[in-house]
């Protein structure tokens, strides 16, 4: 009889915008892994060459499905978009660039072994050895961690990662309405009101430069901070 993971459908979602540079490295990379059963990739409204590098991609790797969005509508858009058309019973938010290592999957699949485990989430804290692009960028990870758990009652310790894996109803059933950044905390807001923990495993993380295509902005911090107060106190 097959492990409990191997039993398990796994889904790996991918939102892309203008990421022709490291699109096909990362996909080389994901492909490159037995855990996933499909691979969803939803072009952003790229306005470089990423979906000419997403098409050749597709013949060599059958489980590759691609999606567009006729115009760039944000992050959360092509994540929710992503999400209606994930099959699998686990589904692995994957970051289009190379912060984060497709070879930790093993990780943060392992845990769903349990039932009572619904979401984890890669902590970049839990490994000591990983670095920081920018301070900023580090003290407003910390800022959002400490913020959720204290709004939410809980105790994760990396909110804003990127590496987040739900299984598949529980994903699906959350109402998400957000359209850019914003998803990462609006899907940590609605998961932890419905009272679901948060399970945390370490994982590796490769920072990239704004110079190489960090989209993220001070903006974004803030737009976070707003989304974590709103789904706190709303109904």
């Amino acid at each position: 009889m097959r492990p409990p993971e191997e039993q398990m459908k796994i889904t790996i979602l991918i939102a892309v915008y203008n990421e022709e540079r490291y699109i096909g490295q990362l996909l080389k990379r994901v492909c490159a892994r037995p855990e996933p059963s499909e691979i969803v990739v939803v072009n952003d409204g790229s306005r470089d060459n990423t979906l000419s590098v997403l098409e050749a991609m597709l013949s060599q790797d059958a489980r590759i499905r691609i999606f567009s969005l006729p115009r760039n509508s944000g992050k959360g858009a092509a994540v929710r978009e992503g999400i209606a058309r994930a099959a699998g019973d686990v589904v692995i938010i994957q970051d289009a660039d190379l912060e984060y290592a497709p070879e930790d999957y093993p990780q943060l699949i392992a845990p769903f072994n349990d039932p009572a485990v619904k979401v984890v989430y890669g902590s970049r804290r839990l490994r000591k050895e990983n670095k920081f692009s920018y301070l900023s960028f580090a003290a407003g990870g910390i800022l959002l961690t400490v913020l959720t758990n204290i709004l939410y009652f809980s105790s994760i310790t990396d909110e804003p990662t990127g590496y987040k894996a739900f299984r598949a109803e529980v994903l699906k059933g959350l109402r998400l309405t957000s359209t850019g950044f914003e998803f990462c905390p609006e899907v940590t807001a609605k998961v932890l009101k419905k009272g679901i923990g948060i399970h945390e495993v370490p994982i590796s993380y490769s920072p990239r430069t704004l110079a190489e295509g960090k989209k993220i902005r001070f903006r974004d911090g803030l737009i976070a901070i707003w989304t974590l107060l709103k789904y706190r106190f709303l109904p």
